[in-house]
This record gives C-alpha cells, structure tokens and sequence, in this order.
C-alpha cells in the first residue's frame, strides 16, 4: 500500500510537473508547436513518465542544457509575383508604356546546430543553401549557392516558472556569404544573399495554458554600409554604395494540441523596413520606400519519434512588399 501510495504521488508529480518541460522560447513559430506535445516517448509507460518528471525537476531552463547539442533541418519555398509598369515621357507625350510580368521561386534549405554553453545560454550556425528562379519578359534564369551564413546566441535570463511566461533574448549577426544582388548585372543574374552585413536583436515569450501554448516575438535588424561598388544599373547610372535602411518585425501566434502527437500552429509575423539609401558614382543619392511585409502562417507538428517532430507551414502574403506564397518544413534531430 505504502508503494502504491508513493507512486500515485510521483505520478501526480509528473503531471503537474508536464507543462515547464514543454516550454521553449526560441523560435516560437517552430519550436512552440513541437514543444506544446506534452508526452515524450514513453506515453504509455509510468516508468518513464516518472524519470521524465524527476528530469524535468532538475532542468530550470527551456534551452539546451550544457554540452548538449542539436541539429535541425529546414526546408523553405516562396513566390513572389508581380507586375511592374514601365513608362517615358518626352516633351509630355508619353513615348513607353508597357506592363512586365515577374516571376520568382526562391527555394532554401537550411542547416542548422545548436550547442548548449550553459543550461540558459546556447549558441548557434545557420547554413542556407539557395536555389532562385526567376522568370520576366526581359530575363529568365536560375542560380543556385550559399545565402549568408547566420551565427547566434540565444539566452534565457530567468528560470521557469509555472505562473510566469518564459522569456529568451536573442542576437543573430548575419554575413554576407551568399551572392550579393549588388554585384550581379542586372538583367544577367540572380543573388543568393543580402550582400551586407547585420545585426539582429531580438526578444521571445512563450505561455503554455494546456493545451494551448501562446507566443509573441519582436526584432530589430540593422544592417552595415557597403562601399566600393561598381554596379550598372538599367538607366546607365553605376551604384558606388548602399546604406541599408533598419528594420523591425513582430510576431504572435499560438499552438493547439490536437493529441500527445499532433498540434496546430496559427502565427503572424510582420516587418517594417525603413528607407534604404543608394549612392551612385556622379555623386547623386536615391532613396528606396519604407516596405512592410506581413505574414500569415498555418502549422501542423506531428511527432514522428520521441525525438522527431515534423513542422509543415504554409505562409499567406499581406501586402504588395510580402510573399506571395510560403512553404515550409522543420525536422529538428536532437543528440
């Protein structure tokens, strides 16, 4: 009696101590989905629920913990359409006019591995390979290569709490290892990264309220000057430097838990980018508009193994600056 006493207790325990393993404040989009699957492997088994509650008992921190490390695939698609006007006035008589048809498919896949420096603290390398096509009356073409290689550190200043949301701060420095749009001839390539360097700050909370799991996230990117450009540009002037503008994103969203193995994901994410100045070799200076991209995006997270959860996304562009279509998979591998 006394045994069964003690493990009906330790039971009771593994339940109410279910909902601070679940939470994972980095990449909410991705990560709250899988993390709001409650069970781990052993659903059935109360042998392993209870090791599962006495680990979860030790571990303060959603992160990685110290000297452990992850491995994560990403999969991403997106289109954009568009219809751009082209039109010349001479001596106020209009001399063109004509509406081209854009066309572009961006495919990326993405590897990426986490490694745990302190319980709170992890570190991380992204490595996106890209393959973009795009097709228009005047140019159609596929280049295929590295986009910018993304290191980062995510740390998480407080433990978790039961009554308190979890919160992760993040820093992101992005390098232009990919092609960079600045020194492709327009009209003659393709670009596979950004071709600057950036600086990305950003901010995440997560609340589980079982079986539901809400998030929220903020960012601000800011992006370095590049100079001793020599680009030809379509109206015969040469871009000499750009001053990329800063840009803020914010994003909410939460997760349902269907069962112990599937949930759903609804998220929004949208980003503001301030005014980008060109500067060009006769001195002159141009300035791009302020551009705001929104995001709607629907998951499904399925766990395939105790430690395999596939991600699927399909994104809804909002706004003339946004994608068109998004597609995307997340299959994280964790050691």
């Amino acid at each position: 009696m006394k045994s069964l006493l003690i493990l009906s207790t330790a039971l009771l325990f593994a339940a109410s101590s279910q909902a601070q393993s679940t939470e994972k404040a980095a990449a909410p989009s991705k990560d709250a989905a899988r993390e709001a699957l409650a069970k781990q492997d052993g659903d059935s088994d109360q042998t392993a629920v209870l090791k599962a509650a006495l680990s979860a008992q030790d571990k303060q921190y959603s992160l990685i913990r110290k000297g452990k490390m992850a491995l994560t695939y990403d999969f991403g698609y997106a289109y954009i359409g568009a219809q751009q006007i082209n039109a010349r006035f001479a001596d106020s008589t209009l001399t063109l006019f004509n509406i081209q048809n854009t066309r572009s498919h961006t495919v990326t896949n993405s590897f990426s591995a986490d490694y745990g420096l302190r319980d709170n603290m992890t570190a991380n390398v992204v490595v996106p390979l890209v393959s973009k096509f795009s097709e228009s009356e005047t140019f159609s073409g596929m280049s295929n290569g590295f986009g910018d290689i993304s290191l980062g550190m995510r740390w998480q200043p407080l433990a978790l709490s039961r009554d308190m949301p979890s919160f992760t701060t993040s820093t992101t420095l992005r390098l232009p290892t990919g092609r960079s749009p600045f020194k492709v001839t327009a009209g003659q390539g393709l670009s596979t990264g950004s071709g600057y360097t950036a600086l990305s700050l950003g901010a995440n909370t997560s609340k589980v309220m079982d079986p539901v799991a809400l998030f929220g996230s903020v960012s601000l990117t800011l992006g370095a000057p590049v100079r001793h450009l020599s680009q030809k540009l379509n109206d015969n002037a040469t871009l000499t430097g750009v001053d990329p503008g800063a840009s803020f994103g914010f994003g909410m969203g939460f997760a349902y838990a269907l069962s112990y193995k599937v949930s759903t994901t609804v998220s929004f994410q949208e980003t503001i980018s301030a005014k980008t100045r060109l500067i060009l070799a006769d001195g002159k200076t141009s300035q791009t508009s302020t551009q705001t991209s929104g995001l709607l995006s629907f998951g499904l997270g399925v766990r395939a193994a105790p430690q395999t959860t596939f991600n699927v996304s399909v994104g809804v562009g909002l706004g003339p600056d946004a994608p068109a279509f998004t597609l995307g998979l997340n299959i994280p591998l964790n050691f």
